[in-house]
């Protein structure tokens, strides 16, 4: 079958499959490169996207807005675009300037894309604040970037930085979404000439600078990340191209549910590359199971961004009701057929293998609509392509979805990248790692163990209003990421760990914690691993337990419902928690393996700064909000 794929030489030409370049040091792959797909953009901007759409195919669907608990309206390139062009003019008509800041601090809604393109329409850069930072964090993102407006989704965040607004002299504007402010926004600009729209947007070049995204940090202060429309247009392009299962099967309703944080690149990435490839998006706001399913039930997409945490989740929950109902021995062999399927599958794409066999594809099609129908129908039944981010999925549940009818593209990027940088290739997958370098991208290991990249899709540089205006992060064109990785021999990327977040036991061993942590992580019990040992004689590891799956677990064994801090001890839960780390240690050597685990009496949470809005680890406010049970696992 051909793909949409194009040489680098002539961009119209299909080819099925483009291997990277690598290049070898002391016998091992130090570099990686993949040829870009797409064209580079050589003029105009992400603005430019709705009203394109709009000429060439006014009446398509490139958007449905939620209405109501279980209704979606459609929205077509023409409706989307004249909305995009009246709230743009409505931001003129409030004297906000080319290049003005303009933050968003709201859920993955309608009106998050329709003020991104709008407020580039208008000229505008804009700056996402997370719905869930504190005031504090707030207050430092709008000082920093100068925004000249905020707008908020609730009127309680609005009100919250009331007291703050001293410290704010820059902020001349505070509208709220619930308010019906963006549609005043509309009637606002009715007096705008379509003129100034058109001349604004003229003014654009794919070099000017798009939105500061600031990095939510597992330490220190945030950085704004100053990413350009060229960035963007780098990264979206070729991912395009290169997920054409996911953006561009020909006679396939398309259509992405996105519910992970706008506020994060990751999210606001796959928002454009939607608008751009035309592939109908939806909004959902969000990740708890009871709003998240009617949702998904409702939109049914073909596709889902996800995190490694949520794809665990559904597994365990899914687990979880078979052994409920005495059928875990039967959904047992069904992950076992799924499972060797999908290696199968992987196998044969990479010539490893000759597939599935009769006997295995008999079994799977036994098992579909027992087991895999009723994963995918908890998606919205209509899934087939998932695009996971955030932290390493795992060979054994990458396998198995695969298995279950749901391809899994692992990616790995940054802030600083617009996104992913490496990611599977459909028509090779290597389950377990995250891909290959995206099109256009460079991947280097430096002689540290550091993963080093270059490309177009890598930021300007770091927004520093002291310095005038954007340092660059990479003057050599080559960003260090501060993640440690190695690649393969065919150039597929692994990551092993943060170069801050090594552990150097005292006995001098070096240990990553992010293998032992992601694979105790995907336990039903277990919600959260932290693994530590830096400066210790051993290593161990901090949990906390998942509440759906305890409960379930004091179903299965009839214990009553107490408090967690009451179960810390409980021997026949410590036994089950112990086998989950022996099964974690197979995959570390003696001196790696964890030693000894303490049960915590409540979940990290981000309101308590445990995790950051991209449920990564704050390692330092964990070691300082549970330092007693810390040292009690190294009594002296």
């Amino acid at each position: 079958m051909s793909t949409p794929y194009s040489t680098s030489a002539d961009f119209d030409a299909p080819r099925a499959l483009v291997e990277p370049e690598t290049r070898r040091l002391d016998g091992a792959v130090r570099e990686a490169s993949v040829p870009a797909f797409a064209r580079p953009v050589t003029y105009g901007s992400l603005a430019d996207l709705p009203f394109d759409n709009a000429a060439a195919v006014p009446d398509r669907v490139v958007l449905s807005r939620k209405v109501e608990a279980d209704r979606w309206q459609d929205v077509t390139a023409a409706q989307f675009a004249a909305e995009v062009h009246a709230v743009a003019k409505g931001l003129i008509a409030e004297g906000l300037m080319p290049g003005d800041r303009v933050a968003v601090m709201a859920r993955t809604r309608y009106e998050w894309t329709l003020l991104d393109f709008a407020a580039w329409a208008a000229g505008l850069v804009t700056v996402p604040v997370y719905p869930t930072s504190s005031v504090f964090q707030t207050r430092w993102i709008l000082q920093d970037s100068g925004a000249i407006a905020l707008i908020t989704e609730t009127v309680g965040q609005a009100a919250a930085l009331g007291p703050e607004r001293d410290r704010l002299p820059d902020l001349q504007h505070v509208w709220v979404i619930e308010k019906g402010h963006v549609e005043r926004l509309a009637e606002l600009g009715e007096r705008t000439p379509d003129a100034e729209v058109d001349i604004r947007r003229g003014m654009l070049v794919p070099d000017t600078l798009a939105t500061l995204i600031y990095t939510s940090g597992t330490t220190g202060r945030p950085k704004g990340c100053a990413l350009t429309h060229g960035n963007f247009f780098a990264e979206v392009d070729n991912a395009i191209e290169l997920l054409y299962p996911v953006f561009k099967s020909d006679g396939d309703d398309l259509s992405v549910l996105l519910f992970l944080p706008m506020s994060h690149v990751f999210g606001r990435m796959v928002a454009i590359a939607c608008v751009r490839a035309r592939v109908r998006l939806g909004h959902a706001p969000s990740l708890k199971a009871d709003e998240l399913l009617p949702d998904l039930a409702a939109f049914r997409p073909t596709c889902l961004l996800a995190i490694p945490y949520m794809l665990e989740k559904v597994f365990n929950t899914a687990r979880a009701r078979a052994e409920a109902g005495g059928r875990l021995t039967s959904f047992d062999r069904a992950v076992s057929i799924a499972t060797r399927y999908g290696e199968a599958v992987e196998a044969q794409k990479t010539g490893t293998g000759h597939g599935p066999g009769a006997g295995l594809r008999a079994a799977r099609t036994f098992y579909d609509p027992l087991v895999y129908r009723r994963i995918r129908n908890a998606m919205g039944g209509r899934v087939r392509h998932a695009i996971c981010g955030g932290s390493p999925l795992g060979r054994r549940l990458a396998a198995f979805y695969l298995g279950a009818g749901i391809e899994i593209y692992e990616g790995y990027g940054l802030t600083e990248t617009t996104g992913a940088s490496t990611v599977t290739p459909p028509l090779k997958p290597r389950l377990g790692t995250v891909g290959w370098p995206m099109p256009g991208t460079k991947i280097r290991i430096a002689a540290d163990g550091e993963i080093l990249i270059a490309g177009d899709h890598v930021l300007r540089g770091y927004w520093d209003p002291a310095a005038g205006g954007v340092v660059p992060a990479a003057p050599d064109g080559w960003l260090a990421t501060g993640d440690i990785g190695e690649l393969d021999d065919e150039g597929y990327l692994m990551i092993t760990g943060r170069k801050k977040e090594m552990i150097i036991t005292a006995g001098g061993k070096s240990v990553a914690p992010a293998p032992l942590e992601n694979w105790l992580r995907s336990h039903p019990l277990i919600s959260q691993a932290m693994v530590l040992g830096d400066g210790r004689p051993y290593v161990s590891v901090l949990l906390t337990l998942d509440p759906d799956g305890l409960t379930h677990w004091r179903n299965m064994n009839r214990k009553h419902p107490v408090p967690v801090e009451l179960l810390i001890g409980d021997e026949e839960l410590y036994a089950v928690l112990q086998r989950a780390i022996d099964e974690a240690n197979k995959l570390v050597s003696r001196p790696e393996s964890i030693r000894r685990f303490a049960v915590l009496p409540r979940d990290f949470s981000e309101t308590e700064g445990h995790l950051t809005p991209s449920m990564k680890l704050r390692r330092e406010v964990i070691m300082r909000d549970f330092a007693e049970q810390v040292e009690s696992l190294y009594p002296q």
